[in-house]
């Protein structure tokens, strides 16, 4: 059963497929199983043979927000807690560990993996931009890891983090939860291609076209050869890491005074959660 959120087609003349999150309503956040069609449709392009490039966009203007935090503990499972308890430490290690295996399998695709990114990329979303092979960016792109405000600053894939980022710009997005636009960390080549916002369709699709064009099987030994040396020299241990922290982080103990988000929407519902939240965190630059 396929799941409309999620669309998929493909140019047959040019080699390229296009998976598109279709939930703009929603700022095109996704749950699990929004995330499982998505990881479908890329097995799908893994394995067809005709297909070069695979271009991930959003429908309405926005990439992705993200994983959908109105169902934070929903990831681990309806039923699988009794009510008012968190789930276990052996349920989210299971959870998480099946979780982080789609962000591992993005990093490392074998096909060409290109970003059409605009309006906003956060959490999982803002994760999916690095992991691209070539992304091109809108200037006033929303991007960061908020969700470390509530979850702790050890969420994601850390070694991408800090290979893509550099140390300063990922300590920075970790330990504040700021989101910054894109055009301010222009100049520090994050991403293939930072342009005007009416631009990014047509670049994305440009850069797809130029790469669709290059020999299939000399881009599948590449990209596994890139993997190799990206392994090599910057993800050793990764995959443990990212999945290992993420299930620890999750099971935060909150100290007087600190912001509980999932305690918060309990009580105040989702939208007002998140206005709190930006409140409980804002602070004021110097003059």
């Amino acid at each position: 059963m396929t799941d409309d959120r999620v669309l998929y087609s493909v140019d047959d003349d040019h080699r390229i497929a296009t998976i598109t999150l279709n939930d703009p309503a929603k700022r095109n956040s996704y749950d699990a199983t929004m995330r499982d069609q998505l990881a479908r449709y890329l097995d799908q392009v893994a394995e067809d043979d005709d297909i070069t490039v695979v271009l991930l966009r959003g429908n309405g203007g926005v990439f992705s927000t993200g994983a959908d935090m109105n169902n934070a503990y929903g990831w681990y499972g309806p039923g699988e807690r009794k009510a008012g308890s968190r789930p276990s430490q052996r349920r989210r290690l299971t959870v998480d560990r099946k979780s982080f295996g789609f962000y591992h399998n993005l990093m490392g695709f074998p096909k060409v993996t290109v970003g059409e990114i605009s309006g906003y990329a956060l959490g999982g979303g803002f994760e999916m931009a690095l992991m691209a092979d070539i992304s091109v960016i809108a200037r006033d792109t929303r991007i960061g890891m908020p969700a470390t405000r509530f979850l702790g600053p050890a969420l994601g894939s850390l070694h991408m983090f800090f290979h893509r980022l550099g140390p300063v710009l990922a300590r920075r997005l970790l330990l504040t939860g700021d989101v910054v636009e894109a055009g301010a960390v222009e100049h520090l080549g994050v991403f293939t291609e930072t342009c005007a916002p009416e631009a990014v369709t047509a670049r994305a699709r440009y850069w797809a076209a130029k790469a669709a064009k290059m020999p299939a099987d000399g881009v599948v030994i590449a990209k596994e050869a890139f993997r190799l040396v990206e392994q090599s020299q910057a993800y050793q241990g990764e995959e443990v890491a990212s999945y290992l922290f993420h299930a620890y982080g999750t099971n935060l103990q909150f100290a007087p005074g600190e912001f509980n988000f999932v305690k918060t929407r309990a009580e105040h519902g989702a939208k007002e959660a998140f206005r709190l939240r930006d409140e409980h965190f804002h602070v004021d630059e110097p003059r």
